[in-house]
């Protein structure tokens, strides 16, 4: 396995970013894509389009789409003892947001406080009350500094967990892998691929608001108009205890996701048929994958305008939407390993 650059992904994952604010992690990925190609614009939904010219006219136009955003919350009220109020831009399971530590985001500033819901605390509550799981609303941040928090933080701004990613293992932990390990994928794969497939006019777009509904990705999609959309994504890796094996969706360190089907698309069968080739042929792992709900970009592709070849290329994470969310470092690789050997090849 070459040598990964661990520290871009570090900063990408660590970079604040939810829907309609990801614009820190957009100016993070225009530093890197810089002379990587011909043309690089951001659209009026804030998606970052990076556009590479084939060497002869009439060639396909192959999309990778891989969205900025991350889970997390705006505040919608501020009380006049300073606690915050939230309302959730991403899907979260209440019962991983218990204790969180968290960075608001504001256009002066950011600041960091703690999550809790409200209600008692252990010394003072019932076994009744233990037995309840708040709902996402009735969670609230401290910032800690009281009535002064209303002169700092205004309704609109943003909140993300405050967690740093880590290595533990063969593997990465951070908050926001979903889905910036697409951006990184994105990145490295046009550095590896260097002036090899141009036969194929590419576009790398880093996209918005996937998180609420693939919202950047279908105007992007529309612009673009391409003829092969890959949408490039987390997926589940159930393989862990209290979850049955048919339910694993994929195993950790088995190799790439290859992503035939969830509720938002299906794939193109003779495209899953090529990547699958190419897989094998150059001896890079994978697993087919399918998922009963959720979807990802590159549903946005294959519905764009009159339509296009889709698939998706995704890596198995397990602790999904959590602080934990956790990558297999060799299925990251393999990831990067088919875009590249996919694109070369055009």
């Amino acid at each position: 396995m070459s040598v990964m650059n661990t520290e871009l992904l570090r900063d990408l994952c660590e970079t604040p970013g939810v829907p309609g604010h990801e614009d820190r992690v957009r100016d993070l990925i225009k530093g890197q894509v810089e002379g990587l190609f011909d043309e690089v614009t951001v659209d009026a939904m804030g998606s970052l389009h990076c556009r590479r010219d084939a060497d002869k006219d009439g060639a396909p136009k192959i999309m990778l789409l891989c969205h900025m955003d991350e889970i997390g919350f705006l505040v919608s009220h501020i009380s006049d003892k300073g606690f915050l109020y939230l309302q959730p831009v991403g899907g979260f399971d209440p019962r991983n947001l218990f204790s969180r530590r968290v960075k608001v985001c504001t256009d002066d500033g950011d600041y960091q406080g703690v999550m809790n819901p409200g209600g008692k605390p252990i010394h003072i509550s019932s076994a009744e009350d233990r037995k309840k799981i708040p709902e996402v609303g009735e969670f609230f941040v401290d910032l800690g500094m009281g009535e002064a928090a209303k002169d700092v933080v205004r309704v609109g701004d943003f909140v993300v967990m405050d967690e740093p990613f880590i290595e533990i293992g063969d593997k990465f932990v951070s908050k926001a892998l979903d889905n910036r390990i697409a951006c990184w994928l994105g990145i490295e794969v046009m550095k590896a691929l260097g002036d090899k497939g141009r036969g194929a006019e590419i576009h790398v777009v880093f996209t918005s608001q996937e998180e609420v509904g693939l919202r950047g990705a279908r105007t992007a999609a529309f612009k673009v108009q391409p003829d092969i959309g890959i949408g490039i994504d987390t997926t589940l890796a159930c393989d862990t205890p209290g979850v049955p094996d048919h339910f694993s969706t994929t195993q950790q360190g088995k190799g790439f996701g290859l992503h035939v089907r969830d509720s938002s698309f299906i794939a193109d069968k003779a495209l899953v048929r090529e990547i699958e080739g190419i897989a094998k042929s150059n001896d890079i792992p994978y697993q087919r994958t399918m998922l009963a709900a959720g979807g990802q970009d590159g549903a946005a592709a294959q519905q764009a305008a009159a339509g296009a070849r889709a698939v998706g290329v995704v890596v198995g994470t397990r602790y999904i939407h959590t602080v934990t969310e956790m990558v297999h470092k060799t299925d990251l690789q393999a990831a990067l390993d088919v875009l590249v050997a996919y694109l070369a090849k055009q």
